[in-house]
């Protein structure tokens, strides 16, 4: 059997290197379409990764044009913000500042810590410290957005 030579390991190696690439790719679209883009959406994925949810009522924000929905996720309330389209929820989240203290002109005090998402048409927003609702969130809807 002949020895490889430096030519064909190198083929090798790049070729195998392109395909890792490529999977890595595949495995981040996929993962883009897995992720909640709508209320009904974000529900069914949280039920499936075993949380328990209760669609609890509306509210009303000053500073999201759409009236929001509360849902309790494993005991905790999560406040979702659903667009007519992904552009007017990209919109309104661009006006979230990274820490989350303000959205636009309006300042917040928040009892405890916000964390922001933007998925889809959704804008979300869960204020606590529970470090298994932020996971759950961070795997139905991306990492958040804004906040600590």
């Amino acid at each position: 059997m002949k020895p490889f030579t430096r030519p064909l390991l190198t083929g090798l190696l790049i070729g195998m290197l392109l395909l890792v690439a490529c999977n890595d790719q595949q495995q981040t679209i996929e993962r883009e379409g897995d992720l909640a883009i709508d209320l009904d959406t974000l529900v069914d994925h949280l039920e499936a990764a075993g949380a328990t949810v209760e669609r609890v009522g509306t509210l009303s924000q000053p500073f999201f044009t759409p009236e929001g929905q509360v849902i309790n996720v494993n005991s905790q309330d999560v406040q979702v913000f659903e667009y007519e389209n992904e552009s007017d929820a990209g919109v309104e989240a661009d006006l979230v500042s990274p820490d989350g203290s303000s959205v636009g002109t309006s300042m917040m005090s928040w009892l405890a810590t916000p964390h922001f998402y933007t998925s889809g048409k959704l804008v979300v927003l869960y204020v606590g410290d529970q470090n298994d609702t932020i996971e759950l969130l961070n795997g139905v809807l991306g990492p958040q957005i804004a906040g600590g």
